[in-house]
């Protein structure tokens, strides 16, 4: 599948991958090419979770259940107004993902897919940013790739420059 069934809502894409993987760039991208209201996953995290990424520590599940609960919410309220929308998040684990899909049919996800050596690379050349190289390494092994149970997943390849992976996520949405 390449976009979300035909709820009568107009379909909300979450852009998720690890840290570094683009999903800001590209969503930004996503939601001015489709006309969509862009929300960054990252301004629904509580302050706590901020604080605590800010001082360099992951977070565990406990600490994504009220953030998670606020992206569904999200989706939800713009399903509610009839909008298309654009979040990102890392949505790293299957779990996450079904969370967010709860309640919202009109949902569906661009996973940008890159490798560990071209994603730290990335991190290393951002500043303002909290999100620390160091931390990388747990979301690598947080991540579960999404497969072929998950048809409402689409898979976007990061390598190249950040208007090819633009170009290919929109290719994406658009089939």
């Amino acid at each position: 599948m390449t976009r979300p069934p035909d709820t009568g809502c107009p379909p909300v894409w979450v852009v998720m991958g690890v840290s570094g993987s683009g999903k800001t760039s590209v969503g930004l991208g996503l939601a001015q090419a489709l006309g969509a209201r862009f929300i960054d996953g990252d301004d629904l995290h509580p302050r706590a979770n901020l604080l605590k990424m800010g001082a360099g520590v992951p977070l565990d599940d406990e600490d994504r259940a009220p953030w998670l609960e606020r992206i569904n919410d999200a989706v939800f309220s713009l399903g509610r107004r009839h909008e298309a929308g654009v979040i990102v998040c890392s949505a790293l684990k299957r779990r996450y993902r079904d969370r967010i899909r709860l309640g919202n049919a009109q949902v569906a996800f661009v996973f940008l897919e890159g490798d560990y050596d071209t994603i730290a690379s990335r991190l290393h050349a951002r500043q303002g940013h909290y999100q620390k190289e160091t931390m990388l390494r747990s979301q690598f092994d947080a991540l579960e790739i999404p497969g072929a149970d998950e048809p409402d997943v689409l898979h976007v390849a990061i390598s190249g420059t950040a208007s090819q992976v633009l170009a290919r996520a929109l290719a994406a949405v658009r089939r």
